[in-house]
């Protein structure tokens, strides 16, 4: 992909979302512009539908998520024909519904994770896809304050603010691909193809960005906008911290997972 392609796919997120959260959701933008997605395709966990706004050119067919308060975001941004109040392990829809299922980042948030993953397989046709990405075993330790506690050889108290850090970023589950792999086989789905993503300093990166939020969320509850100022000039350390990960998006030691699943009907 050209500089043009990813300076934009990095600017449609970093000017309308803490830069965190606006560097982790580009990468994934970046993956799923090379994937074609099956019509009609399920968003599970939709939430306030910045991502389908930003990666997809398209609307999606169904947006799938439990909560009021975003979904009624997610309505105003228009990025749906449908937007369903539900939940995953009971997705209103018959059998057979989807040609594909997408989950970004959103099902290391579950905690009973399986019963998702089989109504998935159940309301996917034939042949369908399930692309998904979720943090990995390696996100919690490689977090910069774990490191920072275990080169003072505290290692309890390292292994304790993993638990934080997940607890605040409310993970259920930072699994590793092979235990992502069985979920699916259980379910009747074929994993594909897999990759890892977000390097250790990437994460290190937007693990500073959570007790640096506070500006961005005063923006949003002051002016409901998590960026004040979408210029370039004052996104500029931002910018110049993030973009450069983008141009090696994919990573031996990533913090994260993207996986392309098959049904096997």
């Amino acid at each position: 992909m050209d500089k043009q392609r990813l300076d934009a796919i990095l600017w449609r997120h970093l000017s309308s979302l803490p830069y965190f959260r606006a560097f982790l959701r580009s990468f994934e933008d970046y993956f799923y512009q090379g994937i074609a997605l099956q019509e009609p395709v399920l968003d599970l966990g939709s939430g306030d539908g910045h991502f389908a706004s930003a990666a997809f050119e398209r609307k999606l067919d169904v947006g799938l998520d439990p909560w009021v308060a975003p979904m009624q975001e997610a309505r105003q941004r228009d990025s749906y024909h449908l937007l369903v109040l539900g939940e995953g392990a009971r997705i209103p829809f018959v059998d057979d519904s989807f040609g594909t299922v997408t989950s970004t980042s959103v099902l290391e948030h579950i905690p009973d994770i399986q019963p998702v993953i089989n109504d998935i397989a159940r309301v996917l046709r034939p042949g369908g896809t399930f692309v998904f990405c979720v943090p990995n075993h390696r996100f919690p330790k490689y977090l910069w304050g774990r490191k920072f506690f275990e080169r003072l050889g505290l290692r309890n108290l390292g292994e304790a603010y993993s638990r934080l850090f997940n607890r605040i970023s409310r993970h259920a589950h930072t699994d590793s691909p092979a235990v992502w792999q069985e979920r699916l086989d259980h379910a009747g789905l074929d994993l594909i193809e897999t990759w890892d993503y977000f390097p250790p300093k990437a994460l290190h990166i937007l693990e500073w960005g959570h007790p640096l939020g506070l500006p961005y969320l005063l923006s949003k509850k002051l002016f409901g906008r998590w960026v004040l100022i979408p210029k370039r000039w004052a996104l500029v350390l931002p910018w110049r911290l993030t973009r450069p990960y983008l141009d090696h998006p994919k990573s031996d030691e990533g913090v994260c997972s993207f996986f392309i699943a098959r049904s096997r009907k």
